[in-house]
């Protein structure tokens, strides 16, 4: 079972946008220093608590730093680009870190009706997800009507970040799929779906599920569930403003107003992720998995605390036998 983390690159109060990067990048060496198979980052436009808006550019700056671990997009945005443009930048990324380079898709649009008009996009540029995975796979497996490059022998792997449509498109593509959220709650149909409908979109390849999901460790229960306190609290507070603020302190959130509807965004937030002891965060892997039938686990937690957050890491990375 394949381990891996998604790193948003999430801004702190009190620091400045890029401690946010430096801290990535840390974690990224971290990660690979105790056996992750794959380290993702995230794309978000102009959104305040989170530096990562170019992936390319951070996925470059990560395998620079690292040697072994998979570095990739976790993910790119396609209406917000042209396919080909992607398409020669993971190029470029796959040919100086040849087999090391993966290339994630999802079908989101900016937050809000600015940060469309700046990138250019439209509510309806997400339709044409389906056809711009097909064009974007077409230009690296040159097939396509131009050839991109710098031209590979391997192109990345592509994986479609998936709602219940985006698990049916990765099924119809033949491509993996990574899934998130509501889904993973709701057994084991979507997963048999996908397997069931899975149609090869390359000569040997087969159905493959990633299930990404904050994941919080430490001593005692409750010092895991004051980890989840910070995005949770920007979670509520995001609800509210329309776009994510930097992270705060345990205690700065806990001198602020918790009204009943942060309250519940909170406790909305706390149920989709696993947080507690090592004991604890096992059992509920052992659970999400066999409902799943995930090939794989992705975690994408944060929390104000960097360094809890680099050792809640090295504790999961001993669940999974790691190191």
């Amino acid at each position: 079972m394949a381990l891996s983390l998604l790193d948003r690159s999430r801004t702190r109060e009190g620091q400045p946008d890029a401690a946010a990067l430096r801290q990535t990048l840390r974690r990224a060496e971290l990660a690979e220093e105790a056996g992750y198979h794959r380290f993702w980052v995230a794309e978000h436009h102009a959104v305040p608590g989170i530096a990562s808006g170019a992936p390319p550019l951070l996925i470059g700056a990560i395998a620079d730093r690292t040697s072994r671990i998979r570095v990739g997009s976790g993910g790119v945005m396609l209406p917000n680009h042209q396919p080909i443009v992607v398409a020669e930048q993971f190029a470029m990324l796959e040919a100086m870190h040849p087999g090391r380079i993966d290339l994630g898709v999802g079908r989101s649009l900016g937050f809000t009706a600015p940060v469309r008009d700046a990138l250019r996009t439209h509510k309806a540029d997400a339709d044409d997800f389906a056809a711009d995975i097909e064009e974007l796979r077409g230009y690296l497996h040159g097939t396509a009507e131009l050839t991109v490059r710098p031209r590979l022998s391997e192109p990345p792997p592509i994986f479609v970040l998936g709602t219940r449509q985006g698990m049916r498109l990765a099924a119809r593509l033949g491509l993996p799929v990574v899934v998130a959220g509501p889904l993973l709650r709701q057994g084991s149909e979507p997963f048999d779906r996908y397997r069931a409908d899975f149609r090869p979109g390359t000569p040997g390849a087969e159905p493959y599920v990633v299930v990404g999901l904050d994941i919080l460790i430490a001593d005692t229960e409750a010092e895991a569930r004051e980890l989840q306190l910070p995005e949770a609290w920007a979670m509520a507070v995001s609800r509210e403003a329309g776009a994510f603020p930097p992270l705060s302190p345990v205690e700065e959130i806990r001198r602020q107003p918790m009204t009943e509807r942060r309250r519940r965004i909170v406790d909305e937030t706390a149920k989709g992720s696993l947080a507690g002891t090592e004991d604890q965060v096992a059992e509920g892997l052992e659970k999400l998995i066999a409902s799943t039938g995930a090939d794989e686990v992705l975690s994408s937690a944060s929390t104000f605390d960097t360094d809890a957050l680099y050792d809640s890491d090295a504790r999961l990375a001993r669940i999974f036998g790691l190191g």
